[in-house]
């Protein structure tokens, strides 16, 4: 790994976990060394550390050192044959870094999975043989007068539909089977996917009327046998989905809901008062949130909670989803880019960041 790259992976120890999401999620890596001032490393924290504190109860203002492992597998710089040896232990160790110390265990290089394995820089693919489900019967009121004339999933987005990418994007995860549940305009949807080949299968489930943010997964109660992804038309989600599918198993979930980190800043003094008691201001603090990204992953006994062809929305769906299964339902703190291209804001935003990458 180039001297750059390693640089902006450490990371100090008085960091706050919120400074380490960031730094996670610039760098598009899973993991990062903690270092002192003279670049010793101290640990390591990844993205799995930073999540389990988060849904342990740490704040996101906590110091790194509540979440990093002082524990870790590293090489020094002289190694004979020194990605043999890194991938060697990856394979026993189940790890996909490996830190080069030199003689003062200062941190000089890293070495990846992807270094050692196919040395191109793309992850191997892998069938995942989980059904998506996307919700694409909505009219889109909110993207109007566009979907006055096209259905919201083929609003374009770069130079394809917004569903198509969504599509291309799980696809590259390894997502194979994909099911669209259709109303507004829904033979206009079914023509374009109806032209040309795709290296997955589309298939159409069609509500009778208005089902809502969830009820038209029910029609599907007689086909959906094991674990699906369920998500929106119109959302853009950036996230490892392998490490989500792994959370979901390992909680014994029935339903995980991905959630996006947020700052949301408050362009105003924000008075604390306690009691009508006047206690300290805050000049225009900036607040963190987890926001619903309209994706999740599903278990079939779920699809028991809904009447079959009968309006329900998500939210009331979770909400008895977590009554009937009170230790089962639970988030995946995610801090990958999301948009909620939905809303004109949202979408010119995304469309930009899009341009600016292209570029």
């Amino acid at each position: 790994m180039d001297a750059q790259k390693v640089k902006s992976l450490a990371i100090g120890p008085d960091a706050t976990i919120k400074e380490a999401m960031q730094g996670i999620n610039g760098s598009g890596e899973k993991i990062l060394f903690v270092t002192d001032e003279r670049g010793g490393l101290m640990g390591v924290v990844t993205d799995g550390d930073i999540r389990r504190g988060i849904i342990n109860g740490l704040d996101l203002s906590s110091p790194l050192k509540k979440v990093m492992r002082p524990d870790f597998i590293c090489l020094s710089r002289g190694d004979i044959d020194i990605k043999k040896r890194a991938k060697a232990l990856m394979k026993k160790h189940h790890i996909e870094y490996v830190p080069v110390l030199n003689r003062n265990r200062e941190l000089v290089d890293i070495i990846s999975w992807i270094d050692c394995l196919n040395g191109n820089g793309r992850q191997p693919k892998e069938t995942l043989k989980h059904p998506v489900v996307i919700m694409a019967g909505g009219m889109g009121t909110r993207l109007d007068p566009f979907t006055r004339i096209l259905p919201k999933p083929l609003i374009p987005y770069g130079s394809k539909p917004i569903i198509e990418h969504i599509m291309d994007g799980l696809n590259e995860w390894g997502f194979e089977e994909f099911i669209l549940v259709l109303n507004y305009k829904k033979e206009v949807i079914k023509l374009y996917f109806g032209e040309g080949r795709r290296r997955y299968s589309v298939e159409f489930v069609e509500e009778d009327g208005f089902c809502g943010t969830a009820g038209g997964v029910s029609l599907l109660k007689d086909r959906l046998k094991g674990t699906f992804m369920l998500t929106n038309c119109d959302t853009v989600l950036e996230t490892d989905y392998r490490e989500i599918l792994r959370w979901h198993v390992e909680k014994g979930n029935v339903l995980t809901i991905i959630g996006s980190h947020r700052e949301v800043s408050i362009p105003y003094g924000v008075l604390n008062m306690a009691n009508g008691a006047f206690v300290d201001i805050k000049e225009k603090p900036k607040l963190d949130f987890f926001i619903n990204t309209g994706t999740y992953v599903v278990e079939p006994e779920v699809l028991g909670l809904l009447e079959k062809g009968r309006r329900a929305d998500m939210d009331s769906l979770i909400t008895l989803a977590k009554k009937m299964y009170p230790d089962r339902v639970s988030v995946f703190p995610s801090w990958g880019n999301w948009f909620d291209v939905g809303k004109w804001d949202e979408y010119r935003m995304s469309l930009k960041r899009m341009e600016s990458i292209e570029n």
